[in-house]
């Protein structure tokens, strides 16, 4: 399966070639053939970035392997003053643990709802201090200060350190395997991606969810979206009808979820 290694290998060994063939005087190599693998395998490249499933960069989990019915609820972004409290009540009234994936900036001034996350049994990851636009365009340590810090606002609410890690968008590249390496995360994506940023409409978000349905799925919602709380209820209510059970994203996946 290609990946970052092997890509790395093949365009190298490749150049590696043309140089040799070039010096021996044997064949007229034009300087633009130079160009050809890297410009061959930059799709591979690009996808491997943008798709958290393809482990391109870096192995991450993204889903359980299991055959049981049963699935995990996972919300990025959060807190947020406006819809996490929202989403927290309906998942207490539901009986239903999941992991929130939260940003540091906003537990800043929402430090009680990060420690309410934690109090009724759910679990929190680390999805970066910033989520700054350009993130994927740091340097591993200015990566890795980041994620760093979103980490000491955890500790200083709750008392534990987060081991999960999601990287903001879904993008990985070398500089964040290293910096995921450097701090021992354990990097977590999704198999169902819901897009409730930028979903309109309730039904066709909602069937979109539930047709998508798979033993060991993960979930990717966001507790900063209104139509995510409006649509919350019956997203539990369809995926139980279906004949499965909602389980804590850490422990359906059987890793740590701090260290």
């Amino acid at each position: 399966m290609l990946n970052n290694r092997t890509g790395n290998i093949i365009i190298i060994g490749s150049i590696a070639m043309l140089l040799a063939l070039m010096l021996s005087g044997l064949y007229a190599v034009p300087w633009w053939s130079f160009a050809v693998p890297v410009l061959l395998l930059l799709p591979f490249y690009v996808r491997g970035a943008m798709n958290i499933r393809s482990d391109f960069f870096i192995k991450t989990i993204c889903a359980a392997d299991i055959r049981e019915k049963i699935v995990a609820l996972s919300f990025d972004d959060g807190p947020s003053e406006q819809y996490t409290s929202r989403v927290l009540d309906i998942l207490k009234e539901q009986q239903v643990k999941a992991a929130f994936f939260c940003i540091g900036k906003n537990i800043e001034g929402n430090v009680h709802l990060l420690q309410r996350i934690h109090a009724e049994g759910h679990v929190i990851g680390n999805h970066t201090y910033s989520h700054h636009f350009w993130f994927d365009m740091y340097g591993s340590k200015s990566m890795g200060a980041d994620m760093e810090r979103m980490d000491t606002l955890t500790i200083n609410a709750t008392g534990l350190q987060p081991r999960l890690f999601r990287p903001p968008y879904g993008v990985t590249n070398p500089n964040l395997a290293r910096a995921i390496k450097a701090n021992n995360y354990l990097p977590v994506g999704w198999s169902i991606r819901s897009m409730d940023t930028v979903a309109k409409d309730e039904n066709t978000l909602l069937q979109k969810i539930l047709d998508q349905l798979h033993p060991g799925a993960v979930i990717l919602l966001h507790d900063t979206m209104k139509i995510t709380s409006d649509i919350l209820p019956q997203l539990i209510a369809g995926i139980r009808e279906k004949g499965y059970q909602l389980e804590r994203m850490d422990k359906m996946l059987n890793v740590p979820a701090y260290v």
